[in-house]
């Protein structure tokens, strides 16, 4: 008499997971070289910067670019026209922006001692938490023991030579940037082309053709949806500025339009930027909170109601990977690295999601799917 099989009696507890297959051979050699470029990418931070942007820039113009093209404007002169308009339109807002930034920079001498008047409540606690670091310093001193000689430290007080140095390297940044934003404009897809005809397979080609479509399109939409947002936040901020007699109300308008393109850490630094600037611009202290309370609605209103609910069809990736990710691109290359930091992760979370080998990082990267394993998680 035949036994029954063992397996027939079993239950399957648990289905397989797509994600399950990858080698850990490929993982590490994906991080070998995810590592070399990325220390690539900051060492030569002053090219590889302006080439991310051109890029990343080419893909929000290119409805535009098409648009133009038919219109029958030809490739090179419809480049050149974005490339100038992007430029006037930088060159109008610094002009405008210029006369109040003097205004603020010439009366800081002023506004710094009412600042300190206005903090002197934070001195008492300030002045125990340094005696306490210093007597727990001395903890491990013998009384006989000779002290650190004192070393004197020059301040370097160049200001203005280290703000010219800055300011040529922006520029010189900038200029990279135009200049490779109307190359790529002007040569279009021709590398998408080349890169396509080098591909073994017609899987492959169509593969490749999809996550240029996507990337673009993702991208595009992306960026073109923050700034939208981004200026209705400028526009609000502006006239709460004019309202609660902030002054600059287009000084202020454009920051909170700047300072929202870093997520999370660009609104906190917003916060901050409007309670000291209440702090030493109006009376009486209540008023002085005003500005920093109506920017934190603004922000709130728009970062977490409006822009998610804009983005979460096609946007929908981990919110800690996101504040990952502005930390380390802030690392890598500063306050651009942390605007382009959102897209980077966008374009990875698309090839992932296409190419089989790197789709469980993909998934990774995701958002909240309430997919059969993130209900079993929440379960």
């Amino acid at each position: 008499m035949a036994e029954p099989a063992e397996a027939s009696s079993e239950i399957e507890l648990e289905s397989p997971s797509p994600y399950a297959t990858v080698e850990l051979r490929t993982v590490f050699q994906g991080i070998l070289v995810l590592l070399a470029c990325l220390a690539a990418c900051y060492a030569a931070a002053e090219i590889v910067l302006p080439i991310f942007l051109a890029i990343i820039l080419s893909a929000v113009f290119a409805p535009v670019m098409r648009f133009l093209m038919r219109l029958h404007v030809p490739r090179a002169l419809a480049a050149l026209l974005i490339v100038l308009s992007v430029i006037s339109l930088f060159g109008i807002v610094g002009l405008l922006l210029s006369g109040p930034i003097a205004d603020w920079i010439a009366n800081m001498p002023q506004t710094l001692p009412k600042l300190e008047q206005r903090l002197r409540f934070l001195s008492t606690p300030l002045k125990s938490l340094h005696d306490a670091l210093s007597h727990i310093q001395n903890i491990g001193q013998t009384p006989g023991g000779q002290q650190q000689p004192a070393v004197a430290v020059q301040q370097n007080s160049d200001l203005p030579a280290a703000l010219l140095t800055q300011m040529r390297v922006v520029a010189s940044g900038a200029f990279t940037t135009m200049l490779v934003l109307f190359f790529v404009l002007v040569a279009g897809d021709q590398f998408l082309r080349r890169f396509i005809e080098i591909l073994p397979n017609f899987k492959s080609k169509r593969k490749a053709v999809e996550i240029s479509q996507e990337i673009e399109q993702d991208i595009s939409m992306y960026l073109v949806t923050i700034t939208i947002m981004n200026a209705l936040v400028g526009i609000a901020t502006a006239g709460m500025a004019w309202a609660t007699g902030l002054g600059s109300p287009l000084l202020w308008g454009t920051v909170a339009f700047l300072v929202n393109y870093v997520p999370i850490l660009g609104p906190t630094a917003g916060v901050l930027l409007f309670l000291v600037t209440g702090l030493v611009t109006l009376d009486p202290l209540w008023k002085a909170f005003l500005p920093a309370g109506l920017y934190l609605l603004i922000h709130v209103i728009e970062g977490e109601t409006v822009t998610p609910m804009l983005l979460a069809t096609r946007f929908t990736v981990n919110p800690v990977l996101v504040m990952l990710g502005v930390v380390f691109w802030y690392w890598m290359w500063g306050v651009c690295g942390a605007i382009l930091s959102t897209p980077l992760l966008a374009i990875l979370k698309i090839v992932c999601d296409r190419v089989d080998g790197l789709r469980p990082l993909g998934h990774f990267i995701g958002g909240n799917h309430l997919g059969a394993d993130a209900r079993i998680v929440e379960s």
